[in-house]
C-alpha cells in the first residue's frame, strides 16, 4: 500500500512573449523540466507536460494531471509567466502543489547575455505565481534550491510523499467495527468536518456482518495463513489448532470487509467484540499484520488515530499505533505499548517476533493469539492529530529515539521505551498543553520535518513538542 513512489505532475509555466527574440525557447526550456524529471526519478514517477503558455494550456494540463489520478503537481517555472492566466486555475486545485523556485543555471556569469537572462529569469515567475496562489487561499509548499543536487531531489522527495500521503488520506474511508469507547473523549470529533477539512470518512460495519464473514471463509485460505504464520513468526506451542484458526478468520474477515468497503484504515474496540456474544477472542494478532500490510488502525473506535496511522505508513513508511503507558524518569523515557496491537513491522532485527498464547481479561473473552516484539532501538517519532472544534485540526509531533532498554519479561505486548528529544518533562508538558491525545502513531526515523511538509499541505497545524 505504502512503498509505491509519488506519482508527480510537472507543470512548467512560461509565455510566447519571447518567441520572435529566441525562437527555440519553448522547445529548449521544455528540454529543461525534463531534465528536472529526470533529476527526481529517485523520489518520484514525474509525467512531464508541454509547456503552458496560456490559461488553456494550463487548466488542460492541470484536469489531465488530476484523471491520471496523480499525486501532486510540481510548479516549475520556465520564463516569467503572467500569474492571472493561471490565478483560477490554482483557485480551483485539487492536488498538492509545491511551487520549484529553481532555473536553469545555477550562477550569473560575465558571459550572460539577454537570452541567458531569459532563460534563467524564473524567480520572478515564481513571485507572482506565488501571489496567485496566495490569494486563492491555496496551501502549498516551496522549494528554492539548485536544481541538480542532491539537496534538491531529497527535498522535493519529502514534498511528494507528504503528497502522496495527502491525496491518499482525501480519499481514506476508516471502517469502524462496532462504536467507539464509551467516555473517550479525545477521540471524539464531528464527522462532518472531518470529512470538508481533511477528506477522512467513517464507515461503521456491524460486528454481525464480521461474523457472518468469518463462518463463510474457505477452509484452505485459513490454512495458508497458518502456514505463513509459521514461516514467519516464532509460534506459542501452547496455541492450539482452533485458537489459531478462529484468529485466522477473525484476521481475514476483517481484511475481506476492509476490501469490500474500500477501507484502508480501521478500528476495533473490545466492547463492541465482547459485548456482541458471537465472537470467541479479541482480534489482536489480526490488528499487528493488517498494519504491517499497510492499513491504518487504532484501537477503541479512535477513527482520527486510524488516520493517522494510515498517514504516518504513505508519509514515512511503516505506521506503529502506539500510546503513552508510563514515564521513566531515570531514562528520561516513556514506556510506548498498547493492549497488544502493533506494527511487527518495526520490531528489533536481532530479537524474534513472537505469535504467543496471552492471557486478556479485558473483553471477558478467550486468550487471544498476540504478536509480542520490541521495537527497534534508535531515531523516533510520535505524531497525534487533535480535534480542536469545528473544521480546526493540530498534529502534535515528538521527535527522539528508542531506547535500548532492558527486557520486560511480564510484558506480553508489543513496546519501546521512548525519549523525546527535549526530554519527558519538557515533551510532556508541551503535549500536554497542546492537547496531544494519547493514542499516536510511531514511525522510526526521525520524521518531524516530513509531517511539517504534510501539515502545510493538508491544512493541520504543526505543533511540535
Amino acid at each position: 500500500m505504502n512503498h509505491r513512489q509519488p506519482r508527480i505532475g510537472v507543470l512548467g509555466i512560461m509565455q510566447s512573449l519571447y518567441d520572435q527574440m529566441l525562437p527555440e525557447i519553448t522547445e529548449r526550456q521544455a528540454g529543461y523540466a525534463a531534465d528536472v524529471a529526470r533529476r527526481l526519478s529517485a523520489v518520484a514517477d514525474c509525467t512531464v507536460a508541454p509547456p503552458a503558455r496560456s490559461r488553456a494550456d494550463a487548466e488542460r494540463v492541470v484536469r489531465d494531471f488530476e484523471n491520471a489520478d496523480l499525486d501532486g503537481v510540481l510548479v516549475i517555472m520556465l520564463t516569467y509567466g503572467p500569474s492571472l492566466r493561471v490565478t483560477r486555475l490554482f483557485s480551483q486545485m485539487r492536488l498538492p502543489v509545491c511551487l520549484a523556485n529553481i532555473q536553469p543555471e545555477p550562477s550569473v556569469t560575465p558571459a550572460w547575455d539577454m537570452a541567458d537572462m531569459t532563460y534563467n529569469q524564473g524567480i520572478h515567475g515564481a513571485q507572482d505565481t506565488a501571489n496567485a496562489m496566495v490569494r486563492a487561499g491555496l496551501a502549498f509548499d516551496v522549494v528554492t534550491e539548485e536544481w541538480d543536487t542532491d539537496a534538491f531531489a531529497e527535498r522535493v522527495g519529502r514534498w511528494a510523499r507528504a503528497a502522496r500521503a495527502l491525496t491518499a488520506w482525501r480519499r481514506l474511508r476508516v471502517g469502524v467495527f462496532g462504536y467507539a469507547m464509551n467516555g473517550m473523549g479525545d477521540a471524539r470529533f464531528d464527522e462532518s468536518a472531518l470529512i470538508r477539512a481533511l477528506g477522512p470518512e467513517v464507515h461503521v460495519i456491524a460486528p454481525g456482518e464480521l461474523h457472518r464473514t468469518m463462518g463463510e471463509l474457505p477452509d484452505d485460505v485459513v490454512t495458508e495463513l497458518l502456514d505463513w504464520e509459521d514461516g514467519r513468526f516464532e509460534v506459542d506451542p501452547r496455541l492450539t489448532k482452533e485458537e489459531r484458526q478462529d484468529h485466522a478468520r477473525l484476521q481475514l474477515g476483517i481484511e475481506h470487509l476492509l476490501t469490500a468497503y474500500g477501507c484502508e484504515a480501521y478500528s476495533t474496540h473490545f466492547d463492541a467484540i465482547g459485548e456482541d456474544g458471537r465472537f470467541t477472542r479479541l482480534p489482536m494478532a489480526a490488528a499487528s499484520t493488517l498494519m504491517a500490510k499497510g492499513y491504518g488502525f487504532a484501537g477503541e473506535g479512535d477513527v482520527l488515530a486510524a488516520s493517522v496511522v494510515h498517514a504516518g505508513a504513505r508519509l514515512c513508511g511503516d505506521g506503529h499505533f502506539t500510546e503513552m503507558y508510563a514515564m521513566d524518569f531515570p531514562t528520561d523515557s516513556i514506556l510506548m505499548s498498547h493492549m497488544g496491537e502493533g506494527n511487527w513491522k518495526v520490531a528489533r532485527d536481532d530479537e524474534p517476533v513472537r505469535l504467543i498464547k496471552r492471557p486478556l481479561g479485558i473483553g471477558d473473552l478467550d486468550d487471544p493469539p498476540t504478536i509480542v516484539f520490541r521495537v527497534r532501538p534508535g531515531p523516533a517519532t510520535l505524531a497525534s492529530l487533535v480535534a480542536l472544534g469545528g473544521e480546526r485540526f493540530r498534529l502534535v509531533v515528538s521527535e527522539g529515539e528508542v531506547l535500548d532498554s532492558p527486557p520486560l519479561p511480564a510484558l506480553e505486548m508489543p513496546y519501546g521505551q521512548f525519549r523525546p528529544e527535549t526530554g519527558v518533562r519538557a515533551c510532556m508538558n508541551a503535549w500536554l498543553r497542546a492537547g496531544g491525545t494519547h493514542h499516536m502513531v510511531m514511525n522510526l526515523g526521525h520524521r518531524a520535518a516530513d509531517w511539517e511538509v504534510f501539515c502545510t499541505l493538508a491544512g493541520i497545524e504543526f505543533h511540535r513538542v
